[in-house]
């Protein structure tokens, strides 16, 4: 089972924020389901928690408990102190800002749950993963814990159009834009696209984490379709193969088209072959040797091969790790 709380706070007395409250629904919403339809998280979203206190008990909740995997989401204010980060509550006071960011990873620390995740979109947020603060509290994270956070601890998160900038772009990650060929997103490759996304002089994100393996986050649709991707090993014997075409894999090139068509004409196997192989060149792992296009490749009796990329994942499914 993997759960999650989602917490956006807008309500704050003394600045008052516009587009936490909808950031936690927007990322609710996905996190709720793979891109098919089928449960990912159990999601529980908390707008505007109103105090230290019920938050603490929120997310002492969410940690207690063994999961597959357990996710905590914060969208509100953040403050960086002499004593550390905080999520800031609003009803908090000069002295008692609201929850300690170190507090937060203790808690991640001991939670018997296999996987930890704690995304934080708030300024300063990665004061929760600054060893210089407390070391013993947030210098070590232990084994299946993962932090990533909007901004660096000395950096505030940006609001643009209402909506904060690392939770768009986290939702666009999430919605298949930092998946792999098959579709799966993990906190890596999210991390990889929002950090390529933010230039030098924007908020930069920061991930910290201790695991072996990564785990799937979500699931978007794959670029390629599983069936056509174990194909890799049927047309290519090894890495290095040429896959040698031929006019007859080219479906116009049959005398029922009204086309210039060469011989040997098109047959229904080639044909569908052929139609995989361009798929397969879509998702960046065929390229045609030496033609530009692969309809030419295959009128001129050329060949395709693999890219690295494709080879790459020849190789997994040849060990059958896919």
């Amino acid at each position: 089972m993997k759960k999650a709380l989602i917490v956006g706070i807008n309500a704050y007395p003394s600045a008052p924020l516009t587009g936490c409250i909808q950031d936690a629904s927007d990322f609710s919403e996905l996190l709720s389901t793979h891109a098919d339809g089928s449960l990912n998280f159990h999601v529980l979203l908390k707008p505007n928690v109103a105090s230290r206190e019920n938050l603490r008990q929120l997310i002492i909740e969410l940690f207690k408990e063994s999961y597959n995997t357990v996710l905590f989401y914060f969208s509100g204010h953040g403050a960086l102190t002499e004593t550390g980060g905080y999520l800031v509550t609003p009803d908090h006071r000069p002295h008692d800002q609201g929850i300690s960011m170190n507090e937060i990873v203790a808690l991640a620390n001991k939670c018997p749950s296999t996987n930890k995740i704690i995304i934080l979109d708030c300024c300063h947020s990665a004061a929760i993963t600054a060893p210089d603060l407390n070391f013993e509290a947030i210098g070590h994270i232990n084994e299946g814990v993962t932090i990533l956070t909007a901004s660096k601890k000395n950096e505030v998160a940006m609001e643009v159009k209402g909506k904060g900038i690392f939770t768009n772009l986290l939702i666009q990650a999430l919605k298949g834009g930092a998946a792999d060929i098959n579709g799966h997103i993990t906190p890596a490759s999210i991390y990889a696209y929002i950090d390529q996304a933010l230039g030098p002089w924007d908020q930069r994100p920061v991930f910290k984490t201790n695991v072996c393996n990564f785990m799937v986050l979500r699931k978007a649709n794959p670029k390629l379709p599983l069936q056509i991707l174990k194909k890799l090993t049927e047309y290519f014997p090894d890495p290095d193969a040429t896959y040698e075409l031929s006019p007859a894999y080219e479906y116009t090139n049959d005398p029922a088209v009204v086309h210039v068509y060469t011989e040997p004409y098109a047959t229904p196997e080639k044909v569908a072959i052929f139609k995989s192989l361009q798929k397969m060149q879509a998702a960046g792992l065929v390229e045609p040797l030496p033609d530009e296009h692969m309809y030419w490749a295959a009128m001129n009796g050329n060949g395709c091969r693999l890219t690295p990329l494709g080879a790459h994942y020849w190789r997994l499914v040849q060990g059958k790790k896919i």
